[in-house]
């Protein structure tokens, strides 16, 4: 069902997806996901999926804005934009490390720079996502992130 939207983006797929866990598709217990993107529209999409599989999500504009809620240890998982002004997704989970937080990191980009993807997973990326990406894959990718 989502392929039906393929063309139409991310928010097409959410509804979608939507659509498909009200006909009686497994919804998880709501762990609290952060969603980081500069992008206020890309974040409110990200949000939307996030809650429309069953997860409590918050929202924030950039990687130090997150950082100054002071409660990332609160979050079940972390999904990023990579590049963003200021301190990037990489950035932003190599700072967790080294604070010993080991929250999992889903990045998601629109560049194709070469050897981005290596880099991400250097850093401890739980997963890595490329716009324009199907509702399903991240949803996967979060899925997988928080498994025990």
């Amino acid at each position: 069902m989502v392929r039906a939207c393929a063309n139409a983006g991310l928010e097409c797929s959410v509804r979608v997806f939507a659509a498909s866990l009200q006909k009686g598709h497994r919804v998880p217990a709501e762990p609290l996901i952060c969603v980081i993107d500069d992008d206020e529209s890309m974040r409110r999409t990200i949000l939307a999926l996030v809650r429309s599989a069953g997860y409590d999500a918050r929202g924030f504009a950039s990687a130090e804005e997150f950082l100054r809620c002071g409660k990332s240890q609160a979050f079940a998982c972390i999904i990023t934009d990579v590049q963003m002004p200021g301190m990037s997704g990489i950035e932003l989970k190599q700072h967790l490390t080294a604070s010993q937080c080991l929250i999992p990191v889903i990045m998601i980009t629109a560049r194709h720079d070469p050897g981005l993807e290596a880099q991400a997973s250097a850093s401890g990326a739980a997963c890595f996502l490329r716009k324009p990406f199907e509702a399903g894959a991240l949803i996967r990718c979060l899925e997988g992130a928080l498994e025990p």
